[in-house]
This record gives C-alpha cells, sequence and structure tokens, in this order.
C-alpha cells in the first residue's frame, strides 16, 4: 500500500508543509514516486515516521534524530523499546497510546512488521494528544491515571444501567452519579478545570484517542448532559472563573468526618462536645482549602447548595448529620467568630 504525501498527512494528523520538511533535511524521503512525480510513502515509511515522531515526543531536535536514526541505537525494535519504556515511567499504563505501542513492540518482538494501519492509528494517538495538552500536561494525565482508573468501570456500569432503565438524563436520581463523574474527573485531572475542558474537547473531536473498551458515545452524551443540569445549577450562583479557583474536593475525608458525626449524633452527643467540635474544624478547614481560602467564593456556593434541589441530590452526607454539623459549626463560629469560614457544605463540587 503506497500513500500520497497529503494522504499521509491525513491520517497522521502532521501538515504536508512538515513531510515536505522532513524529505528536504534528509529525515523521511519517499520510497517511491509516481509516473507523475507524486511523493508515495510505503509501510517501511511510515515505520520510520513513527520513529521520527517518538523521538521527537522524547524530547530530541531534529538535528540529532537523523544521526540516531542511522545507529543500531535507532533501529525500530529500539527506539519502540525506548519510547515505552518512557511511557512507562510516566503512566504506568491505562492508556489508548499506552496500547497501541504495546501492540507495535509486540508485532516487533515475534518478528512480524506492522501494516499500514497500525503505524497510522499510532501517529495519529500522538498528534492528537499533542493538539490538547504539553507534555507535561500528558505526562501528569497520565500519572494520575492509576489513581482513577479502578474506580471508572463501577461508574460507567451504573450510569448504564440507568439508561437501560430508561431514567432521563435530567432526572435528580442521574445527579449522584453526575456528581461522582465530575469529582472522579477532577481528581485525574488534579481539580483543574481548563484540563476538564480541554480532555472533553479532545474525546469529543479526536475519535482516535478513545479507547476500544471505554464507554459508548451515547453514554458520554447521557452523562454529559446530567452534569450540564448540575452546572447549569452551579452557574446560576456562581462565575465561571470560580471554578478555576475551586480545589480538588476532599470527599474522602468529608465522608471520614461525616462517619464520625453519624456516630457521635446517634450517642446523642451534643453539637457543642469537644469531639463534636473538633470535626467541625476539621470540615471547616477542608473546605476552606477547596475554596481557595475566598470568603466570597465559599457564600456563593453556600448560597447555591440552599437553593437548587439539584445540588441537593447527591450528599456527601444525609440531612439530619448535615444539620447536627452545621449546629456544630454555628457553635464553633460563635467561639471564634473571625477565623471561622461560612460552614458551606461540600457537596456542589
Amino acid at each position: 500500500m503506497l500513500l500520497k504525501v497529503g494522504e499521509l498527512a491525513r491520517h497522521t494528523g502532521l501538515t504536508v508543509r512538515t513531510l515536505h520538511h522532513y524529505d528536504a533535511i534528509g529525515l523521511l524521503a519517499p520510497s517511491a514516486r509516481s509516473e507523475a512525480g507524486y511523493r508515495l510513502y510505503g509501510t517501511a515509511d511510515i515505520g520510520r515516521l513513527h520513529a521520527i515522531q517518538a523521538l521527537r515526543q522524547l524530547g530530541l531536535p531534529l538535528a540529532e534524530i537523523g544521526g540516531l536514526l542511522g545507529a543500531e541505537s535507532g533501529s525500530l525494535p529500539a527506539i519502540i523499546a525506548r519510547q515505552i519504556a518512557s511511557l512507562d515511567q510516566q503512566i504506568a499504563q491505562a492508556t489508548a497510546l499506552r496500547e497501541r505501542l504495546g501492540l507495535l513492540e509486540r508485532r516487533l518482538a515475534e518478528g512480524g512488521q506492522p501494516d499500514t494501519k497500525d503505524w497510522l492509528a499510532t501517529l495519529a494517538q500522538m498528534t492528537a494528544y499533542g493538539r490538547y495538552f504539553s507534555p507535561a500536561e500528558i505526562k501528569s494525565l497520565m500519572a494520575n491515571w492509576n489513581t482513577v482508573a479502578d474506580q471508572w468501570p463501577p461508574l460507567v456500569a451504573d450510569v448504564a444501567a440507568l439508561m437501560a432503565r430508561g431514567v432521563p438524563a435530567d432526572a435528580l436520581e442521574v445527579q449522584p452519579l453526575a456528581f461522582r463523574w465530575m469529582n472522579l474527573m477532577g481528581q485525574w485531572m488534579d481539580g483543574s478545570f481548563d484540563l476538564i475542558t480541554r480532555w472533553g474537547e479532545m474525546y469529543r473531536r479526536e475519535p482516535g484517542v478513545r479507547r476500544a473498551d471505554g464507554p459508548p458515545a451515547e453514554l458520554i452524551d447521557y452523562i454529559g448532559e446530567a452534569i450540564g443540569v448540575r452546572m447549569a445549577a452551579l452557574l446560576r450562583h456562581l462565575r465561571t472563573d470560580d471554578f478555576a479557583r475551586l480545589g480538588r474536593p476532599p470527599e474522602e475525608e468529608w465522608r471520614r468526618l461525616a462517619s464520625e458525626l453519624a456516630a457521635l449524633k446517634a450517642r446523642g452527643v451534643p453539637p457543642s462536645d469537644e469531639a463534636v467540635q473538633a470535626i467541625a474544624l476539621d470540615w471547616v478547614r477542608l473546605f476552606d482549602a477547596f475554596t481557595g481560602h475566598n470568603p466570597a467564593l465559599a457564600e456563593r456556593l453556600m448560597r447555591a447548595m440552599a437553593a437548587e434541589p439539584v445540588l441537593q441530590a447527591a450528599p456527601v452526607v444525609g440531612p439530619e448529620v448535615r444539620g447536627y454539623l452545621l449546629q456544630a459549626i454555628a457553635v464553633l463560629r460563635h467561639k471564634n467568630p473571625k477565623p471561622a469560614p461560612p460552614p458551606l457544605d461540600p457537596d456542589v463540587a
């Protein structure tokens, strides 16, 4: 199979100008030309192009890549092995790019030659990630994947179950899952609203980056609609730039504190008790950090939670424990009126 330069550019996401430049500097010359003189690239050329792009992603300048490709260390199997080793150090598995590179390495180790389709798919993925994220951001996202990978399958299964039952995406019943989805995305993306936005844009626009075993498009649309309902409720009270100020919600810590509060409440311990007050203080400090130590933002979130049933549909704590907590925080604020921030519920993240 031979590809013209325009076809190769279209499949890989590179520009024709880039491929012409590679040819001009002797880095990637086409193995054939048509009778009309058009450049024609074969499977071996595409393999060399993969090697060039792999070495570029490893930080090597073009001036050094040509010499490296002529050396033993620059052989195609060695380059694939080096790229996988680098990615393994950064992300420890679990990305579509990693899986594609693993496929290529296995093919080479078995003595086979990856076909044109394999090379093109891998090149397209490498190019797509680079259009949306810097190398440092890609490294961070991939490194974080291991912390959330096991939590996605059960969440996707829960969303799929609601879809199968015909529950409308805008129903309150879906909001706990929308809340979980948003928090998991925040954990993966280091709480960066900008990264989350760019990832969603890439996922919608670049089908090639989607995992073969990932959630289907209709499920993404379904949970996306539910998240949209939640975001609309938040934006009735918050500004768009407020989201960039929010940190990662410490959901595990809040749930642990809520469990301790529930046990104390069940024993009849009053909100003014020293043990309850200590938990209330921990809660306030966590929330203050979550809101970037910004009292005005905390106040806006408090109004949102009090006014929006959608936000109340996915609570970290139940109504009774929440009331118990707010009583404890009121006592805390009475004792320490100046340093204590607003007693906001965390369930709006």
